[in-house]
């Protein structure tokens, strides 16, 4: 969907409202986005895949390839939408992995716990076969490389993750925001940064315009999980305490305005017995400095640096839609 939105408005310069404005929810805007590329996103390609019809169609169009029929441009920037979402959806069935050594009797059978460790690798495996066949059928050898590293990305952003620490929500010996912003380039932002720059090369544009789209796919991705990661210590509505990750943005930036020993001792303080953490307790201290504060700029940063990369493409239905949804991650009650 980024690449087909960024595609439609790749024509000219322009000007867009601040931060400030706000916007409207998350699902709204990219409703309004599914409605101007002409299809929903959601599992799109896994629908394709399953379906008799659209195989077909698909490979009808494929007879196009080498021609310079219209249609196979539009084919191809929704392929590279599909292979994208393939890609991302075939990490998170790879994430859905268990620790066999780390489970517990009330999580279930060890038998059904190991088979459903393989089909979590079948089924990602799967996805990524078929997305990387697809990759080949656009015949762009850029497109290919761009991306091939994205995948790579990926997967060094996943066994950074895993090299830190052995023990979910344990803390590294030595984070710091920088380290988290490579960490979540490598793990959520490189895929879209490098789709929508795909997505140009595709249209032929210049290299300026696919910078200006991985810009945008990068710093607004960044938004995006920064956004995720402040939602346990901004949502209002919810009286139950989320569980949160001590590597979370805020979490990392409390301990870089307080410093790692009192950080650490905080820490020791919720823990209760079976070193059972109180969140709600390490909430309210994470709440009380300047971790979320400085998390929720941080986030309306990069928001600004993907609306900046959007000004250089004209207004339209399209871009408009890319902006709505930067707003949308930048929004706070």
């Amino acid at each position: 969907m980024w690449g087909a939105l960024l595609r439609r408005g790749a024509r000219g310069p322009g000007g867009l409202r601040g931060l400030a404005s706000g916007g409207p929810p998350w699902s709204q805007v990219v409703s309004e986005a599914e409605k101007i590329v002409g299809y929903p996103t959601s599992f799109m390609s896994l629908r394709c895949l399953l379906s008799d019809e659209l195989s077909n169609i698909a490979m009808q169009v494929r007879k196009l390839v080498g021609t310079k029929h219209p249609l196979l441009d539009t084919a191809r920037q929704r392929s590279l939408a599909e292979i994208t979402e393939l890609i991302h959806t075939a990490f998170l069935v790879h994430r859905g992995i268990v620790n066999i050594g780390e489970l517990k009797s009330c999580d279930g059978p060890l038998k059904d716990m190991q088979f459903g460790n393989k089909m979590a690798v079948l089924s990602g495996d799967f996805l990524l076969a078929n997305a990387c066949t697809s990759l080949a059928q656009l015949q762009n050898t850029k497109v290919v490389e761009l991306i091939s590293s994205a995948i790579g990305d990926l997967v060094q952003g996943i066994y950074y993750e895993n090299s830190q620490s052995s023990e979910e929500n344990c803390l590294t010996d030595d984070i710091c925001i920088s380290t988290w912003k490579d960490q979540v380039f490598l793990s959520h932002s490189a895929l879209l940064a490098k789709s929508c720059q795909a997505a140009m090369e595709l249209a032929k544009h210049s290299a300026e315009i696919q910078d200006m789209a991985f810009q945008y796919g990068k710093h607004m991705s960044m938004s995006h999980k920064l956004h995720s990661d402040l939602q346990p210590f901004v949502k209002e509505s919810s009286t139950d305490t989320v569980a949160f990750s001590l590597n979370s943005a805020p979490a990392v930036l409390h301990q870089e305005f307080l410093g790692r020993e009192a950080w650490i001792k905080q820490i020791r303080e919720a823990q209760g017995k079976g070193n059972i953490m109180d969140y709600k307790k390490l909430q309210g201290a994470i709440k009380a400095g300047k971790g979320v504060t400085s998390a929720i700029d941080l986030c309306r940063f990069h928001g600004n640096r993907a609306l900046a990369a959007l000004e250089r493409f004209p207004p339209s239905e399209a871009r408009a839609a890319l902006a709505n949804i930067v707003y949308a991650v930048t929004r706070f009650p």
